[in-house]
């Protein structure tokens, strides 16, 4: 007993306040050590003291606050996911018929009626049935958070939004009962206006964030359903989750391995992207530890368990990514800088004015003016209420997301744009992001016959061979028209290479140690073996009758925006790193070709979050580019997780910015618009606040029509929205919002990005 922590996946999450308001929340319970709200994956981590406090009373303060908590089991929380969305629906649904009835009911009145105050009591009730059904009916939820975010002293957007709600439904009741010259109809209008506006801009996250992938599910399914556990000589066939340390299994060619664990018989190259995200199969024979989602490519292997359940490889990595979603570090956005000292200004202000215009009368020997403070309190709560002001953080979601889609980027978060404008370091994966990600041939070096003719002897003997590298050879000689034949008397010796028969010569193609061992004088190739190793390249050797003949350089070759796009980071004062679960011969040969003076090589998942972790506990603001399942949690961790569109899903739905093709350049162009947006950005902030400041200041004069600052408020998104899709509209840029979202089961590259 003592230290523990808990994680929650929590349902009903929509802006920044919430995040805040539920680390608030926690910050002042007793027992509770640390929290960290991240609402980017609707989910809270809490450090707490189990003698003091339990899990359950954790988890009364989140229902407290009006927030749900989903299943950890991740098919059943995307069917909440879908409930919450129903049920979204069907409340904007009901306040959206009652806004558009009151909007129906106060234009019959200007221009049927001809008269701008309601005359009917009919009407009246009416408004007032519309309003008490709107805020009690669907807008009840909002009420339940106010009232237990004012329990706790927070203040927060819906104890705003249900101050000028109830403010309305105050004024309505007065002109309905107590001054027949009050504008009614109006007051109750706000009611009903500010409460569907407040249920609109919930459901529009809500159904954001309900596409939210599945792929750590899909992760989890890389690991087989069932395996074939050998015991006594008899093999069965039995769920993976019934697997033991110490049980064995087998794993035909391509299988994928069922479990973590060692070789005790069989030889087989393994493909371990999965683990590493290197290209090149490994070549795996008794002793060796293989991973449980890696595939099987050639021979039979039979494994030892080593590990299971939450210690097994594929479960630490899902882990590693959640514990990372939860802690990502916490960017207070500008807007939600003011927003923090908005709002309780606004409900002290709209006080004040009606205290005021309740007193100041008597002063000079009149009469307190009820109906003058009541204009002033709801006006300056209308005014008040920041929708201008979070307006400014999602256009530039728009309008910065149609410029970038339109370079094949989808930037899917604020984050994208608030926080990648102050990166300092950027922190690159090699194998499928600095490189190709698949294995090509670098160099060919002929030691007696030409290039072509060395080619065409290796191809020959690796057409029948399923090898990635004999996939490499073949691809080169067709790329440089080499005529090549079938070979007679094959025979592919695993983990080594392939003999076959050509022309009536035998002739060896792989490892220089096995054509060593097969008799093989490697003495005149010796030095080109060592440079081409050196430079990162797999060694084939080509052996013709017992003779080298040359060697093959194959290697993942650099992308051809590669170095210019590292020259661009160190323009604009960024640190690249190159950060890879490759060897350190390999990994510092792409860094000093691409310009990359840092080099972290041999790393695995948990450690690539660990370094991103260090680099941020120094100071820096660091993005992480990758495309594999081993760079999920690193993505997660990094302040900017930018995915290559062509990778992993689970790298995909973990990263802020998805390059759509293989282009490492878009990191750049990412950047120089986040740069740019987030400049556009604190324009309309400052733009919504003079407005706001503005009307506030003449709201509390008490001249300001209810009605008159809703059509205000109206107007001060407009002045936003003009200011940001101006510029394009005038250069004829034109406005893409659009933004592919992931439906489950969806493919294509496209499909596997979700705005955040």
């Amino acid at each position: 007993m003592g230290p523990a922590q808990e994680r929650f996946n929590v349902g009903g999450m929509s802006c920044s306040f919430c995040a805040e308001s539920i680390e608030k929340a926690y910050g002042r319970t007793e027992g509770v050590e640390d929290v960290d709200a991240s609402l980017a994956h609707e989910e809270v981590l809490v450090r707490y003291d189990d003698d003091r406090i339990t899990e359950v009373e954790l988890k009364d303060t989140l229902r407290d606050l009006g927030y749900t908590i989903r299943d950890p089991d991740e098919a059943k929380r995307y069917e909440e996911q879908q409930a919450e969305l129903a049920e979204g629906k069907r409340q904007l649904v009901l306040a959206g018929t009652a806004a558009i009835a009151t909007a129906a009911l106060m234009l019959w009145m200007i221009f049927v009626m001809g008269t701008f105050e309601s005359e009917s009591l009919l009407v009246d009730l009416v408004t007032l049935g519309l309003a008490v059904g709107t805020m009690f009916g669907p807008g009840r939820y909002i009420k339940a958070k106010a009232y237990h975010s004012l329990r706790r002293g927070i203040f927060n957007q819906h104890v705003l939004l249900e101050a000028g709600a109830f403010a309305g439904l105050f004024g309505g009741f007065l002109g309905l009962f107590v001054f027949p010259d009050f504008p009614t109809v109006h007051f109750f209008a706000v009611s009903v206006f500010i409460t569907t506006y407040h249920i609109l801009s919930e459901y529009t996250s809500l159904i954001v964030r309900t596409r939210a992938s599945q792929a750590v599910q899909g992760l989890l399914d890389l690991q087989p359903d069932t395996a074939r556990r050998v015991r006594d000589g008899e093999v069965d066939e039995v769920p993976t989750d019934d697997l033991a340390v110490g049980d064995h299994v087998r794993v035909e060619p391509g299988e994928n391995v069922p479990i973590d664990g060692v070789v005790r018989e069989g030889t087989s190259t393994v493909d371990e992207s999965v683990v590493t995200g290197e290209s090149i199969p490994e070549e795996k024979t008794e002793g060796d530890e293989v991973i449980g989602g890696s595939v099987t490519e050639t021979g039979t292997l039979l494994i030892e368990v080593t590990a299971t359940g939450e210690d097994a490889f594929l479960n630490r990595v899902a882990r590693e990514i959640e514990e990372a979603r939860a802690t990502k570090p916490g960017i207070i956005q500008l807007a939600d800088r003011v927003l923090k000292q908005f709002v309780p200004a606004v409900l002290t202000i709209a006080a004040l004015s009606f205290v005021f215009w309740l007193v100041a009368p008597l002063v000079w020997g009149g009469d307190p003016n009820i109906q003058r403070g009541a204009f002033a309190a709801l006006a300056v709560l209308v005014l008040g209420y920041p929708c201008a002001l979070g307006m400014a953080t999602p256009l530039a979601l728009i309008r910065g997301g149609g410029k970038a889609a339109n370079r094949g980027i989808l930037m899917r978060s604020g984050d994208a744009f608030q926080i990648f404008p102050g990166v300092d370091h950027i922190a690159l994966d090699k194998t499928g992001t600095i490189t190709a990600g698949e294995p090509a041939v670098s160099e060919v070096v002929p030691l007696d016959d030409g290039t072509d003719g060395v080619l065409a002897v290796a191809a020959s003997v690796e057409a029948f061979s399923e090898h990635p590298l004999a996939d490499a050879i073949l691809a080169h000689a067709d790329d440089r028209g080499v005529e090549y034949t079938d070979p007679d008397g094959f025979d592919s010796v695993t983990g080594k290479g392939v003999r076959a028969t050509i022309n009536g010569d035998e002739v060896l193609v792989g490892k220089s140690s096995w054509l060593e061992a097969e008799g093989v004088d490697l003495a005149d190739g010796h030095d080109e073996i060592q440079r081409l190793q050196n430079h990162g390249l797999t060694v084939s050797g080509v052996a013709r009758d017992g003779d080298l003949i040359g060697l093959i350089g194959i290697g993942d070759e650099i992308k051809a925006d590669g170095a210019e796009t590292v020259r661009r980071m160190k323009d604009a004062d960024i640190t690249p790193v190159m950060i890879t679960g490759d060897n350190e011969r390999t990994a510092h040969a792409v860094a000093e070709e691409v310009g990359i003076g840092r080099v972290m090589a041999d790393v695995l998942p948990d450690e690539k979050r660990e370094e991103i972790g260090r680099l941020q506990d120094a100071g820096h603001r660091v993005a992480m580019v990758g495309d594999g399942i081993n760079d999920a949690p690193a993505l997660t961790q990094a302040d900017i997780g930018i995915a290559i569109g062509a990778g992993t899903d689970i790298a995909i739905e973990s990263a802020n910015i998805v390059l759509m093709g293989e282009r490492l350049g878009g990191v750049m162009d990412a950047y120089e618009i986040g740069e740019e947006s987030y400049r556009k950005t604190r324009q309309n902030l400052i733009a919504a606040l003079s407005f706001n400041g503005i009307g506030v200041a003449a709201a509390t004069t008490g001249l300001v029509h209810p009605i008159w600052a809703m059509i205000a408020m109206v107007l001060s998104v407009s002045a936003v929205l003009a200011n940001g899709f101006a510029d394009q509209l005038l250069s004829g840029e034109g406005v893409n919002t659009e933004f592919a979202v992931k439906d489950a089961g969806g493919d294509g590259v496209a499909e596997k990005a979700a705005v955040d």
